[in-house]
Order: structure tokens, then C-alpha cells, then sequence
């Protein structure tokens, strides 16, 4: 399972946030690059990145930022927020992101995500962010009527790599991981999932670990790796260990 630390960016810094909201933002880096570098060192072997301005603009805000992580490090970067076209997908791939993820669009225009993992293949996600299992989009203002699930099985068919899937109450609020919501939207589709929010312990990477065999292949971690809570590299140990049972559950 891989451990994916999370860059959060706001106004070029890198901040985490309490359940997404724009106001709580506690800044950890004004060096985002630097942050990239000290994560590749600990032996993290992907990132995850958030324009955080971008999600709420509908588009980029903190490109300069992004380029310079990308420029600092060799491991492979994810990232989303306010990328709702394909001209923006692409330029973002050739630029050297190794993955985009897709949220708003996949609820709102779910065409452009399938096309989008046509052109190019395994290099798409979708981001699926859950208010009470309700999809939130918008950077999380706009709270929908469809559910994490039904937005999960309508790209079962498309190509998507993975499906991030974050509960937003727990986001960043050090509360641990909804463990069992995320098991289960696993166990529902086929497409790979990595989980979202809440980490805030080494027990919840042991339990989500457990649960592995549902089809979880990442979590991601912000706030508890930024203030020490987590140690990288016990956590690493914990998620490289054999899993618990084989096969999908």
C-alpha cells in the first residue's frame, strides 16, 4: 500500500486545512519545493498535491509552485484541484505530473473524464470528496445529491486509475480515519481506491492495512506527518508489511 504525502497549497504555501475549510489554514512551508524534497528523502515514493486556490477558482492558481516541485524531485507526483478541461489535463501531463485527478468534472461533466482516460490511459483519477457520503465538489462549498458510491460505479467502465475517496468531516481534524466507509466503497467497485482524511495515527494506517484486500492501494497523509504524529518511516514499514488476507474481500 502506498503512502502518499499530501502538498496543500494555498497562495504558494503549503497548509493544511480543517474539513476544507479556506479559513482554518495552518501554513507548515512556505517552500513547497523544499517540502517535496524532504518527503522524496524520507523514502516516500509518490506525492499528492492540491491547488487549493485552484479548486475553488475552477482553475490553476498555484502552477508556479506545482513546476517547482515537479523540477525538485524524480518520484512521481499527483495532482488536483481546478483542472476541468482537457487542455489543462494535458499540459499538466507534459509538464511532468504523473497523474491528474479529476473532481468537480467528474460530477459535473463525467464525458470529459471518460475522454480524458482514453487520451490518456492510467493517467487519470477521480477524486471523490464525501460530506455524509454526499459528494462535495467546487473545493468542497457545493454539497451534491449523488453518493460517493453512485458517482464511484458510474466510471467502473472508464479507464479511471484510481479512486481517491475522502471524507471531508474528518479531513485534516486529526479525529482517525473512516475506515469502514472507505472499505466499502472498495469492496463495491472494481476500480482501485486510495483513502482520504482523517489520518491521524499509526493505528489508523495498521487499520486500514487490515482492510487492504478490499482493494485499497494508497491512503493519504497530511496534517499528522507535517506535526510529527506520524513518523514516516515507521508508517512506510507499516504498509510495505504482508497483508493481513489476499484476494478482494
Amino acid at each position: 500500500m502506498i503512502l502518499f504525502p499530501a502538498i496543500d497549497l494555498k497562495d504558494g504555501a503549503c497548509v493544511r486545512l480543517v474539513r476544507g475549510d479556506m479559513a482554518q489554514a495552518t501554513v507548515f512551508s512556505n517552500n513547497p519545493a523544499g517540502q517535496a524534497k524532504a518527503f522524496e528523502a524520507q523514502g516516500f515514493e509518490w506525492l499528492h498535491i492540491v491547488d487549493l486556490n485552484g479548486a475553488f477558482a475552477g482553475r490553476p492558481l498555484n502552477g508556479p509552485a506545482v513546476a517547482a516541485v515537479l523540477s525538485s524531485v524524480k518520484i512521481p507526483v499527483q495532482l488536483g484541484g481546478g483542472i476541468r478541461d482537457l487542455a489543462t489535463i494535458e499540459a499538466w501531463l507534459e509538464r511532468g505530473v504523473a497523474r491528474v485527478i479529476l473532481g468537480t468534472v467528474a460530477l459535473k461533466s463525467p464525458d470529459l473524464v471518460r475522454e480524458a482516460c482514453k487520451i490518456f490511459p492510467g493517467q487519470i483519477a477521480v477524486g471523490i470528496d464525501a460530506r455524509a457520503g454526499m459528494v462535495a465538489v467546487e473545493g468542497w462549498a457545493e454539497t451534491s445529491s449523488v453518493t460517493a458510491l453512485d458517482l464511484a460505479m458510474a466510471f467502473e467502465d472508464a479507464g479511471v486509475a484510481a479512486i481517491i475517496h475522502t471524507d471531508i468531516e474528518r479531513d485534516g481534524a486529526l479525529e482517525g480515519m473512516n475506515v469502514e466507509a472507505t472499505a466499502a466503497l472498495a469492496r463495491a467497485i472494481k476500480t482501485p481506491v486510495i483513502a482520504s482524511g482523517g489520518v491521524s495515527s499509526h493505528d489508523d494506517l495498521r487499520r486500514l492495512k487490515a482492510v487492504e484486500s478490499a482493494g485499497i492501494i494508497g491512503v493519504i497523509a497530511g496534517r499528522a506527518l507535517y506535526d510529527g504524529r506520524i513518523d514516516p518511516a515507521e508508517a512506510l514499514a507499516i504498509l510495505k508489511s504482508p497483508s493481513l488476507s489476499g484476494g478482494k474481500a
